[in-house]
């Protein structure tokens, strides 16, 4: 792989316009070898001009150079701006044939240089502070801990503390009468269980420091670990900061105050480990990309200097990269120490002093391939296509539509065998969907906030969707068969039971605990849906609202499932009857069904109000509920058909269509920007070709106009059933929610690109005053 397309796989994607631009230097450097040509002779006249720039360069004051000999052809200069450093290189041979190309790529390699340089130091800036407030952190949850586990240890006797910003850990714990009384159980490490019984334990349990880390700096200030108190005496002033985790918490917090005093009980300290490990978990793979961030950008300083001189047979690399060596990208001592603070705190501290175990949690988790995975979806697909036509064919040559119980057939079971059509099909969207949002390096993982390593990508979902359609189609087969043999016909109890056989087993499969078939993405569909159920108790991210906003479109798949219960509850499925359209609990729940998705999302929107104080979701609550209405009201057309019902469905349904028509090409996907630097859509897009997003417009408008055929009266048509134009409707509104989320996340994945957010906020478990520091 060429290192452009290896440099560009390797970007942070929300840092993309951080990082050195590659590529432009190196179009700037095809022009350069285009316009070389052979040197000429007039040597002296060239020699002058070098001399006389050489000297003119030097003079300037406040620039400190590196020595220039007599075969380079460029020097080094680092200017002081005030407390700012920008770094400068000076080209002597401008005068050459194609010289003032080489002019502009040093210019424009100063710049991406500084640029690079200043966005380094502005995040080791921002994680040296970050570091000083978990090291806080930490020793409060210290403290906690002794106070918790050893409750009769006075705040005196204690003087423990970790220091993230500079060292590593210095602890000492001892009773009144000066003898070391031992460790807390989380900081026994397991060369305190191998000492020998004369060694003092003082000794063995005291950690080993980095090299130079014994002072930290921040700040403009140096400060020892000798002058912080004792993290003891920061408890009385100290605030439990723990997101509640269930509705009745919810509750509590929102009356009494979100921020206790400590109780200093075992739950409350389980709780705080918790978090103070997520937080050091983000914190430590924060300083890693950072790491990798400098690496990768001197990798490409030295690859485009080592292609310059290649091009014009110079020697400037080795001057070049001195400067960049002596540069903080060149050697990010601070990140290293960091690092390896964080890993001596953490494995003390989370790991029991096993340092294996230990850099296991810390470090990045990486989803590997699996080559059975890809094998099966080919495997299922293929027999999903051959089941497909077994049945096409099954229905061609037995007339199953012209037989006398087609009507019967399409009343009552068809709805039962596409409530799973509707899934497999959201299945194959949402795997399109992550495939093109790979491809164009949309960060989706990150933004749905999936454990590391444990995220579905393309393949996997497919896996699934193609399994399931096997399994569908497969009880669609059997079911027709069964029902035509006349060896099998009796046994219609079992015949018509298949259905449900179906449904439970792929709620077995959902709820299995065990660790088969992608159970941590599993239990966080579980979780994302438990969210919008409680909502709003539950804090909004976009997990919840990205799964609410999917629900909307699978209302149909809701009625399917309300049919279930209705068929197989108090309906006569044995004789494929049922009385569900006569009764008025089903009559009722066929409105709620269909409301609950949107009635979910306006909640959501309300939460987030009252949490964000953003105006926007004032007006985002109001589309959800005027969909709300026009679901009512169309609802009520269709079990009513009459005229007052029908004029409240059409205007309510035109003004949720327009509505939510705009909002999402507006809000959700950004577009139509009148006056942005590609017209009509917005400023940046991550597919080169622009029309692709006029055709998703226009597909989103006429796929929403879909949504009204109720109500403009095409509920029946001479060559269709009713239920299966309901099902292509259904169908066609899926397929619209699959092209939204493709524009959807990217327009998020673009607005954490202008803000460089690459990490999550992990709420910190104490708050403190300031003053008791």
């Amino acid at each position: 792989m060429k290192f452009g397309k290896e440099f560009l796989s390797q970007m942070v994607p929300e840092w993309q316009e951080a990082y050195l631009d590659y590529n432009h230097l190196k179009a700037i450097l095809a022009e350069v070898s285009i316009s070389k040509q052979p040197k000429g002779s007039d040597v002296s006249g060239k020699l002058k001009r070098k001399v006389s720039l050489y000297r003119a360069f030097s003079g300037l004051t406040g620039r400190r150079h590196s020595p220039r000999k007599q075969d380079d052809a460029i020097i080094t200069n680092i200017v002081q701006n005030g407390s700012e450093e920008s770094y400068q290189s000076m080209f002597f041979m401008s005068s050459d044939r194609g010289g003032e190309n080489e002019v502009v790529f040093f210019r424009r390699l100063d710049d991406e240089f500084n640029k690079v340089v200043r966005f380094y130091k502005k995040k080791v800036g921002e994680l040296m502070v970050e570091a000083e407030e978990l090291s806080t952190q930490m020793d409060i949850l210290i403290a906690l801990r002794i106070k918790v586990e050893k409750p009769d240890v006075a705040f005196e006797d204690v003087d423990e503390h970790v220091d993230l910003a500079g060292s590593a850990v210095s602890s000492t714990v001892t009773s009144t009468h000066g003898r070391a009384t031992g460790r807390p159980r989380l900081e026994t490490t397991q060369e305190v269980e191998m000492a020998d019984d004369a060694t003092s334990i003082s000794e063995v349990m005291e950690v080993k420091e980095p090299k130079n880390c014994c002072r930290k700096e921040s700040r403009g200030a140096i400060q020892t670990i000798q002058e912080r108190p004792a993290s003891l005496d920061l408890l009385p002033h100290v605030r439990i900061n723990i997101s509640p985790e269930t509705p009745v918490s919810t509750l509590k917090y929102m009356v009494a105050s979100s921020k206790a005093r400590l109780s200093y009980n075992k739950k409350e300290l389980r709780n705080s480990e918790e978090l103070m490990t997520r937080a050091l978990i983000q914190f430590y793979q924060k300083l890693q990309v950072l790491k990798g961030y400098s690496f990768l950008n001197t990798l490409a300083v030295s690859k485009i200097m080592k292609k310059y001189d290649k091009i014009t047979s110079r020697k400037a690399s080795k001057v070049y990269l001195e400067m960049v060596d002596k540069s903080p990208l060149g050697s990010p001592t601070e990140v290293t120490r960091l690092i390896e603070s964080v890993e001596t705190a953490f494995i003390k501290h989370f790991a029991n002093g096993n340092r294996r175990r230990g850099m296991d949690i810390l470090r990045r988790k990486i989803r590997r391939e699996r080559h059975g995975i890809t094998f099966f979806s080919g495997f299922f697909f293929g027999c999903a296509v051959a089941l497909v036509v077994a049945i096409v064919l099954v229905i061609h040559l037995r007339d199953v539509f012209e037989s006398n119980g087609s009507s019967q057939f399409m009343d009552n079971i068809f709805p039962l065998y596409s409530f799973f059509g509707f899934i497999i099909l959201h299945m194959l969207m949402y795997s399109g969907n992550i495939y093109f949002w790979r491809r164009y390096r949309i960060n989706y993982s990150f933004m749905f906030g999936f454990k590391e390593g444990t995220e579905l990508g393309h393949r996997e979902v497919f896996f699934l969707s193609s399994g399931l359609a096997v399994l569908t189609l497969a009880c669609v087969l059997s079911h027709m068969d069964m029902e035509m043999d006349p060896v099998t016909k009796r046994f219609e109890a079992f015949t018509e039971s298949i259905p449900l056989a179906l449904l439970m087993a792929v709620l077995l499969i959902i709820f299995c605990p065990f660790n088969i078939i992608f159970r941590s993405s599993r239990f966080f569909l579980l979780r994302s849906a438990f969210h919008l159920v409680c909502a709003p108790f539950y804090k909004v991210t976009l997990e919840d609202f990205f799964l609410a906003d999917q629900l909307t479109s699978q209302v149909q798949a809701f009625r399917s499932l309300e049919f279930y219960i209705c068929y197989y509850g108090w309906g006569d499925f044995l004789r494929r009857t049922n009385t569900c359209a006569q009764s008025n609990i089903f009559e009722a729940f066929y409105f709620v069904v269909a409301i609950i998705p949107y009635w979910t999302r306006t909640l959501q929107c309300l939460r987030r109000l009252i949490e964000e104080k953003d105006a926007r979701h004032v007006f985002n609550g109001l589309k959800y509920f005027s969909t709300v209405i026009a679901v009512a009201m169309r609802t009520g057309n269709d079990l009513n058909m009459g005229m007052t019902w029908r004029t409240l469905a059409i205007v309510s349904s035109v003004i949720a269509t327009i509505s939510g028509t705009y909002w999402d090409i507006v809000c959700d996907w950004g577009l139509l920007r009148r006056n942005s630097r590609n017209p009509w859509l917005r400023d940046k897009l991550v597919i080169s070709n622009k029309s692709v997003y006029f055709v998703a417009i226009v597909l989103n408008i006429l796929l929403r106009l879909a949504w009204m055929q109720s109500v403009l009266g095409f509920r029946e048509a001479p060559f269709i059933h009713r239920q299966a134009l309901i099902s292509i409707v259904a169908v066609l509104e899926i397929i619209r929610r699959g092209i939204w989320n493709f524009f959807r996340l990217e327009n998020e994945h673009l607005n954490n690109v202008g803000k460089y957010r690459a990490f999550n906020s992990v709420p910190l478990p104490f708050d403190y005053d300031e003053m008791a520091r």
